[in-house]
């Protein structure tokens, strides 16, 4: 029975900027511009997950099933992160003012795209179905229960929760000590 992960072989053609060690990659998962993605080691990106632009995933992270990085301004993933099912993070939004033309095809001179990166800091977790915004810094430790929309940076070691997100209880750091027992 054929693997649903890609093999090394297959990984390596798709030309990442840095590869690492026992990176597993579905072999449903999309890839645009993977000369600009750094994945480090111990990473699993599962089925119908797209990756495009600027990213950086550090080591221990496991991005479910049907996420989208959108990284045109980089996405930035620290070690023992996880991503959960249908997240989807921006690095750049259009203009909803009406000021202007939004979407890909509209000449740049028409649109008001801001562009700023977002980094998830180790430890961080985000629950399935939820959204980020540009600009964003998800602190250490921090978590975010499904279905939240983070549009704001968010404080280390808190459970935040909601549309938008707030803190709704303080987060354990038991993970610190489990860590030296991985490596």
């Amino acid at each position: 029975m054929k693997s649903s992960f890609l093999s090394e072989n297959e990984i390596s053609k798709l030309e990442f900027k840095n590869i690492g060690k026992n990176v597993k990659i579905s072999s449903k998962a999309s890839f645009y511009y993977p000369e600009l993605m750094t994945l480090k080691d111990h990473i699993r990106i599962d089925d119908f997950c797209i990756l495009s632009g600027s990213i950086t995933i550090g080591s221990h992270v496991h991005i479910s099933a049907y996420s989208a990085l959108y990284g045109k301004a980089g996405i930035f993933l620290e070690d023992f992160v996880t991503i959960s099912g249908r997240v989807t993070i921006y690095s750049v939004n259009d203009d909803y003012s009406g000021e202007y033309l939004s979407n890909p095809t509209i000449p740049d001179e028409f649109t008001n795209v801001t562009a700023e990166p977002v980094l998830f800091k180790k430890y961080s977790i985000i629950g399935a179905g939820s959204i980020v915004l540009p600009g964003i810094t998800i602190g250490e430790g921090a978590a975010v229960g499904a279905l939240s929309l983070v549009k704001q940076s968010l404080e280390p070691w808190k459970v935040y929760a909601g549309i938008p997100c707030r803190i709704i209880n303080i987060r354990k750091k038991d993970l610190i000590e489990l860590e030296r027992c991985v490596k």
